[in-house]
């Protein structure tokens, strides 16, 4: 969630200003990538509308590909004296501070080793002054350059690690403005001072509210679920999700929540971002999905169903969807679901041989003299016009012989035919259902009411 809402932000920004999108893959940890891993990263980020074919699309490009202009970074850092190789050991790192995680203490800073295997190349931060981070979202957070110890920028096989790779990768690939979550703001004035070292200018920077779940924590994969796909999956339209992330840190100013991308894309301003946390609420989530639903067109409803009414995830055989009459059912679903992936339990009633079995819809529904109800609606609409306003009136006459009102008798002949409680309006079920289907599943729960 946080690295999609990421990439809308960057993206808006890029549209708006004429600018560029850069994607980059970030794969120089070979046993952390695949090939199949960055194409989804493409499919995500193209499911929420940010398109590798648009003139605002660049990338993706691999860290990867870029290795010999990191090295050669390096040395040139080492070269003007602004970095030295250091060959301490954590142990004595520890030996000498009395502690694993004082950082380190610039023991190899004017030992004027050269480059073996083994050891390291450290930036030498300077020890006086402070660095002071631009950020439109976050100000002027200022860091003291002695509070910055002198981090490592290649490691012992001469590799450069991400810090010094990322600040070659935005220049080469022309970044002017970063903006990414704000976990990385503590790495900020490390890079600022390498992208200076470097003789350039730092790009500007924007550090994006961290995203808490219900109980104010950090969204985690360890703990929550996180990944867009999985939302996408249960059912969550792009354009809700789109919607909802954009509104984790902004707004447009005018307690409106409900609009298109290409609205928000316009009002939106980064320096407008809040800086506190934003809290990721599955319920409004889910409520923002239900209004996207109910807008939906007709056919873009039907399409939007069709991966769970259809194999391989539909639980009746295929030949046994009936586009028809699903599409005649369609529009009653539509105000209901809050997600499409509810559409199944919707419908399933007309696909299936036999309504699903619920134990608990079954012992509510099936009070004492359910049996005489159910036989007797049987026999009435044996001979009843089958359409949804005639069988309406007939169980409405049927139950008030027996003493119930409409609702009432509904409940066992909802359950009898739907195998649920709850579902879409009764009548209409049933006329699509059609008669001989009806009265079999009727016959079927007088059999199960007989035998219990």
């Amino acid at each position: 969630m946080g690295g999609a809402r990421s990439a809308l932000y960057n993206w808006a920004v890029a549209r708006q200003s004429g600018g560029t999108f850069v994607l980059r893959i970030e794969d120089t940890d070979a046993a952390r990538n695949r090939p199949e891993w960055t194409q989804g990263i493409i499919d995500a980020l193209a499911a929420i509308g940010i398109n590798a074919a648009d003139p605002a699309f660049e990338g993706p490009y691999f860290q990867s590909e870029n290795a010999k202009r990191h090295r050669e970074a390096a040395l040139r850092l080492f070269a003007a004296g602004r970095a030295y190789y250091c060959d301490c050991t954590r142990e004595q790192l520890k030996e000498r501070t009395g502690s694993e995680h004082l950082g380190y203490d610039g023991f190899c800073r004017e030992r004027e080793l050269e480059f073996v295997e083994g050891r390291a190349l450290r930036f030498r931060t300077p020890d006086e002054g402070e660095t002071v981070v631009e950020d439109l979202v976050r100000g002027r957070p200022i860091f003291p350059n002695a509070s910055i110890e002198d981090f490592v920028i290649a490691r012992g096989d001469g590799s450069p690690v991400f810090l010094l790779a990322n600040v070659v990768d935005d220049l080469d690939e022309g970044i002017t403005q970063v903006i990414r979550g704000e976990e990385h703001l503590s790495n900020t004035p490390k890079q600022q001072l390498l992208w200076e070292a470097l003789g350039a200018r730092p790009p500007v920077w924007a550090h994006l509210p961290v995203i808490v779940n219900a109980k104010r924590q950090k969204l985690s994969k360890r703990r929550d679920k996180v990944a867009l796909e999985d939302y996408l999956a249960d059912g969550f339209l792009p354009e809700a999700m789109v919607n909802y992330l954009m509104l984790l840190g902004w707004g447009p100013g005018d307690d409106r929540e409900i609009m298109p991308y290409e609205e928000m894309e316009r009002l939106f301003r980064i320096e407008d971002v809040n800086s506190s946390p934003a809290f990721f609420d599955v319920k409004k989530l889910t409520a923002f999905n239900g209004e996207y639903i109910r807008a939906l067109s007709a056919d873009a409803f039907s399409a939007a169903c069709a991966p769970w009414v259809t194999a391989p995830y539909a639980p009746w055989p295929d030949e046994a969807f009936d586009p028809a009459v699903f599409a005649e059912v369609a529009p009653l679903a539509q105000t209901r679901l809050a997600l499409l992936s509810e559409i199944t339990n919707y419908v399933d009633f007309l696909f299936l041989d036999a309504p699903v079995f619920d134990e608990a819809s079954w012992a509510k529904a099936m009070k004492p003299g359910a049996a005489e109800l159910l036989h007797d609606v049987r026999a009435a609409y044996a001979g009843a016009t089958w359409l949804a306003d005639e069988l309406k009136s007939v169980l409405t006459v049927v139950g008030e012989s027996h003493g119930l009102k409409l609702g009432k008798a509904q409940a066992p002949v909802r359950v009898t035919v739907t195998g649920r409680t709850v579902g879409l309006p009764l009548f209409e079920s049933l006329e699509l259902l059609g008669r001989d289907r009806t009265l079999a599943r009727l016959d079927a729960a007088l059999l199960r009411l007989a035998g219990s």
